[in-house]
């Protein structure tokens, strides 16, 4: 898929395709927030809750923050696929312990 041309508005904005998920309508609100705020930071225009973000944002804290915060989630995803892993392992276990029973000579026993 090539890119969508971008055609400058009477204020010299850009206008934007309009989203079709929720999830990218997001997205574009907040790629143009970003960039208004980049633009008041150059211009020297930024209000002071604008310029406290961002240096939040490029503190130690919160890079640190943020790296426990993705190692909690592969930690998270690690555990589903344990979880999944035990599932098809007892599943497993069940089937096999069916086709002992055929070769047993009980048959399709159900009273274990």
């Amino acid at each position: 898929m090539g890119k969508v041309k971008q055609k400058a508005s009477k204020d010299g904005s850009s206008m934007m395709r309009p989203a079709l998920t929720p999830e990218a309508r997001e997205n574009q609100l907040i790629s143009l927030a970003v960039d208004l705020a980049e633009k008041q930071l150059r211009e020297g225009t930024a209000s002071s809750q604008v310029i406290t973000h961002y240096l939040k944002l490029g503190s130690t804290k919160e890079r640190i923050e943020k790296e426990i915060l993705e190692k909690q989630k592969d930690l998270i995803d690690a555990k589903t696929q344990n979880l999944k892993s035990i599932e098809r392992q007892e599943q497993m276990y069940a089937e096999a312990l069916k086709v002992f029973r055929g070769y047993s000579g009980h048959g399709d026993e159900e009273d274990d």
